[in-house]
């Protein structure tokens, strides 16, 4: 077991790297990166569990990057194209953007190259992004698949293998693309997984191929963060539109994300929003992919307030401003509400979530409050 760092002027990391964290303000690590990231650094391969918006991404990513320039300043730089030497594999092209987002400060410094591979570009873009050598390439794993039978890119010199979000890589039936992935990586090679929630097919694959691993649960896996702050509203005689104007009429810093079982649910709500003058954006499955994009763009840049969602952005995204969320239809497992509420607070940031309750949703409710009465529970309530 490595010893916690309390703060990333303890590591030994390369100058270039602690420049940019200074730069940054980054000072403090957050648990599972002080748990994490000193044995990563020590070549050990890593299974993390923690709560969204924890920080996961910075706590692969330095490590990484602080191995691949150890190499090459000691005459050991990559040469041959299409070989990266770091693999981050990601469920979704959103992840991946946010992710290769994350990498790219810290490649000002370090002048090494990150490049991206992930579904729902065109196929001559993704050939364009594999041209030249690069170290580090994040990618989705049906389309780095795609590349590797093409003969674009290869594995064999892949010094560290990340799966990020694991959880919905399962729930995306990714699992049999990411085992070829896997086994084409070499077999002593560093390996890590991260994971908001451990479910019983992510904990088969850690059995399967993390034998090795040093497993790091953060205190606060399977709770939402501390600063967190949360709401129940009562929903009566089935009336919830009238209940979330009243709420919307209270200012927040940032923007809402409201959150709806099904795309029928988020249509509906998007719609009466829309009559009743509150300009929102729908994110969802089945739509088109670009107009989706459009919306989450207008939602991060500030352009709209209010991004009317189903379970799609619960995961993954990381959308610094979200002030609130809204659960307008509450869903009936534990793992989902994590992921949702995990939108907001993040990075030690304070947030709300509002969840309007019927008597449907007595199950969940009852383990949130059981989470809230835990002496470690980190679930403020008023």
């Amino acid at each position: 077991m490595f010893p916690n760092m309390n703060s990333f002027a303890d590591l030994n990391l390369l100058s270039t790297l602690q420049e940019t964290l200074v730069e940054k303000n980054l000072t403090t690590p957050t648990e599972i990166q002080a748990q994490a990231v000193p044995a990563l650094l020590a070549g050990r391969s890593v299974v993390g569990v923690a709560e969204t918006g924890s920080g996961k991404t910075l706590t692969y990513a330095l490590p990484i990057l602080h191995r691949l320039k150890t190499l090459e300043l000691g005459g050991n730089p990559i040469k041959v194209y299409g070989e990266p030497r770091a693999i981050v594999v990601v469920p979704t092209r959103e992840l991946g953007e946010q992710v290769a987002k994350a990498f790219k400060p810290f490649t000002h410094t370090t002048r090494l190259r990150v490049r991206s591979l992930l579904g729902g570009t065109t196929m001559e873009v993704a050939k364009r992004s594999l041209q030249g050598a690069f170290e580090v390439l994040v990618a989705t794993p049906g389309r780095l698949i795609k590349m590797m039978d093409a003969g674009l890119v290869t594995l064999g010199d892949v010094r560290t293998l990340v799966l990020d979000e694991a959880d919905q890589m399962v729930d995306h039936g990714f699992l049999p693309d990411v085992r070829r992935i896997v086994k084409k990586c070499p077999a002593d090679r560093q390996r890590a997984l991260f994971s908001a929630t451990l479910p019983p097919a992510v904990e088969k694959l850690v059995a399967e191929l993390f034998t090795e691993a040093e497993v790091i649960r953060s205190q606060g896996s399977h709770r939402v963060v501390a600063s967190l702050t949360t709401t129940n509203q009562k929903v009566v005689d089935g009336k919830r539109f009238p209940l979330l104007e009243s709420l919307l009429g209270k200012k927040v810093q940032g923007g809402t994300i409201l959150f709806t079982n099904t795309r029928e649910q988020c249509d509906k709500l998007a719609e009466e929003l829309k009559d009743a003058g509150w300009p929102c954006v729908v994110y969802r499955g089945e739509m088109d992919k670009a107009e989706r994009r459009r919306n989450l763009k207008s939602f991060r840049d500030g352009e709209v307030a209010l991004l009317i969602s189903t379970d799609l952005a619960s995961r993954g995204l990381d959308v610094e401003h979200v002030g609130r969320v809204i659960n307008y239809h509450l869903p009936r497992q534990m793992e989902n509400y994590l992921h949702r509420v995990g939108r907001t607070a993040r990075a030690g940031r304070p947030g709300l979530v509002v969840n309007f309750i019927t008597e449907r949703d007595a199950p969940l409710v009852s383990k949130l409050d059981a989470v809230r009465a835990s002496p470690k529970g980190s679930l403020k309530s008023k």
